[in-house]
């Protein structure tokens, strides 16, 4: 993918830095020898080849450290240290590998997420990724019980730029990766939060969802909603189709969205995704909505070479012009919506200005 003519970088996943770690600390132990680079079994089979920051023996265990490379997506871990704080036991029973969180690895304290509440917010995928380098590790040993305690000495200050808190995880991150490495602007992990807080609000018998397209406007409408179970609001940001597609996928049957206006024009418009930098308001569909809710000849030519969406509400907000534009937008988002649920599902919006006045709902 090129970004401003420019190739952008891979990475690799949190999953990926503790599988590695885990890997080149079960080879210390085993070996005495620190590899400067570790070759990672990826969840699809791959390989890539991870660099270790350092060793740190703490006798009978060695701690590794990875350092977390988000490639070139924007990314809260990278940089981050990841680390696996590795030791043997039972070295003549059968082999296998325990895997575990310690400082900066988030608890669950919540049913819906695919690991059980009270224990470390490690991801099936990953936990096997790390079980599996592990393995390769103790291949043609008499390596009995392996323990793998991963650990993020930034885990807890890193979750408080998550959705973790709210989703139940609490005292870190969560240790992720689908695929094991990081494609820049995949967005993968947003779609892993939203779907995941999904599975919470549906495991706490939660029927209506709110999707929000950021804190700003989560806040406004548990504010003007103080009845509403926060975990029933979910940040979508500006995955508009994969919110939809997720929830009628995981049985709910009704949503509303909690946005901006010039978030409801580009849902308006049915762009699967809202993003300003890849997906821009279109202008002239908006000036032709203008006019059908009664907005002069004279203004549509400015309305049509307008910079923002905001630019457009308050070119109109003192008329009613603007309400009828509301329910024509409101109209053909809810349609949208329909049409990437992809079967019946009652949605709704609720419309904020920027001082938390309700445009619409």
């Amino acid at each position: 993918m090129h970004r401003n003519n420019k190739i952008l970088r891979t990475g690799y996943t949190t999953g990926t830095c503790a599988a590695a770690a885990a890997k080149a600390g079960a080879h210390f132990l085993f070996t005495g020898k620190e590899l400067g680079t570790v070759e990672t079994p990826l969840p699809d089979g791959n390989r890539l080849s991870i660099p270790i920051e350092r060793y740190e023996e703490e006798e009978p265990l060695v701690r590794v450290t990875v350092l977390k490379d988000g490639g070139d997506d924007p990314d809260a871990t990278h940089g981050t240290e990841i680390q696996a704080v590795v030791s043997l036991h039972d070295m003549e029973g059968p082999t296998k590998v325990l895997v575990d969180g310690g400082l900066g690895v988030g608890r669950v304290t919540l049913p819906g997420l695919p690991v059980d509440v009270g224990e470390a917010a490690i991801n099936p995928t990953p936990r096997g990724q790390i079980q599996a380098a592990v393995l390769e590790a103790a291949e043609g040993m008499d390596a009995g019980s392996i323990s793998v305690l991963v650990e993020v000495p930034q885990g807890d200050i890193l979750a408080r730029k998550t959705m973790n808190p709210k989703l139940g995880i609490v005292g870190g991150i969560s240790i992720l990766g689908t695929h094991g490495i990081v494609k820049p602007y995949s967005h993968d992990s947003w779609t892993a939060s939203i779907s995941e807080a999904l599975d919470v609000a549906g495991a706490q018998n939660i029927d209506h969802v709110i999707f929000t397209t950021g804190r700003r406007s989560e806040k406004y409408y548990l504010e003007l909603h103080p009845d509403v179970s926060a975990l029933a609001a979910v940040q979508a940001a500006d995955f508009f189709e994969y919110s939809m597609q997720a929830a009628a996928a995981q049985g709910f049957n009704r949503v509303t969205w909690s946005l901006f206006f010039g978030k409801l024009v580009k849902h308006a418009q049915g762009l699967p995704y809202t993003h300003a930098n890849t997906h821009p308001v279109d202008f002239d569909l908006l000036a032709e909505l203008c006019s059908e809710a009664g907005a002069p000849d004279s203004m549509l030519d400015t309305i049509r070479r307008a910079n923002t969406a905001r630019q457009v509400q308050e070119m109109l907000k003192d008329s009613s012009v603007l309400s009828r534009l509301l329910a024509l937008l409101k109209e053909k988002a809810c349609a949208a919506a329909r049409d990437f649920a992809g079967r019946d599902i009652a949605v709704d919006y609720v419309v904020f200005d920027f001082d938390s006045s309700v445009l619409t709902e």
